[in-house]
């Protein structure tokens, strides 16, 4: 499971940096089904499979949080014995796990309430955290429109739309990336996800920082919708990510080179609140 789940992360299978999170930590389970005749050699085990499964991508910080997390838990005090750090293994899996999915789904229910009934909310990408901001809003009876922008290369604002078509209540269309700052000026407000927040800056899929800037020249509020544990302070250094130039091109790159990052960085400045399970912070 955890070399499965290392591809996954790796080819990008799971978009979503905090399902991507929860994910690797269930992998940490398969460390509970092997044998290890010591506490020194479970230890071991778990932190090089931690280990693989944070080098899968450095751009996830709560992937690396969460696993952070996981390792502590359980080296720290080290266990009297193997089943001890088993069980200590298979709690902290479970609260991490839990703590994802539960600080998430709060962060989406305070969100919601900023989509006012007949608003119109551009997105970007495929956030699985603004997905349950759209849930919990039709869920209060509010009606709106989204405008869901394609998310070139990997087409994720394909997803989104066909997601929301199934929903009663809300109004999709998918625009091409380079129209989102025609549609903008229709626009209420501007709601994304993101990868991380590391002091100043927030870290998110690709087109975020050109969608945020150019709301802020309309006067259309953006707010970014987010778990706090996506929040990194010290160990954690984002790496972008450059994706594999056949996203972009099928025919062979002959003579030309083709830019393919997989995230960008935009100040907080443009943005207007980030809003978590613990509250919504102004800017």
């Amino acid at each position: 499971m955890i070399d499965e789940t290392v591809r996954e992360i790796e080819e990008l299978q799971t978009q979503s940096s905090s399902v991507v999170a929860a994910k690797a930590a269930r992998a940490l389970e398969d460390v509970l089904d092997r044998d290890h005749p010591t506490v020194e050699e479970f230890l071991l085990d778990l932190e090089r499979s931690s280990d693989a499964l944070r080098r899968a991508n450095h751009s996830h910080a709560p992937l690396y949080t969460s696993q952070d997390r996981i390792v502590s838990a359980v080296s720290e005090p080290e266990p009297a014995s193997v089943d001890a750090g088993k069980r200590r293994l298979a709690e902290a899996i479970d609260a991490v796990v839990s703590d994802i999915e539960s600080s998430k789904d709060v962060a989406a229910e305070r969100a919601a309430t900023l989509i006012d009934d007949g608003d119109t909310v551009l997105t970007h990408e495929n956030s699985s955290t603004v997905m349950a901001t759209f849930d919990h809003a039709l869920a209060s009876g509010t009606t709106f429109s989204v405008y869901a922008t394609e998310s070139r290369p990997r087409l994720l604002g394909r997803r989104t739309v066909r997601q929301l078509a199934e929903r009663e209540g809300v109004d999709a269309t998918l625009v091409i990336d380079s129209a989102a700052g025609h549609f903008l000026g229709d626009c209420d407000r501007v709601l994304v996800g993101m990868n991380c927040l590391v002091g100043d800056v927030v870290y998110n899929r690709i087109g975020t920082y050109q969608i945020v800037t150019a709301a802020a020249a309309q006067d259309v509020p953006v707010t970014v919708v987010a778990a706090s544990a996506k929040f990194v302070g010290g160990g954690f250094e984002f790496e972008n990510t450059e994706r594999p130039p056949a996203e972009v091109v099928r025919e062979p790159a002959d003579g030309f080179a083709v830019a393919n990052p997989g995230y960008d960085a935009t100040p907080t400045e443009y943005i207007d609140s980030i809003v978590t399970e613990n509250g919504v912070m102004e800017f």
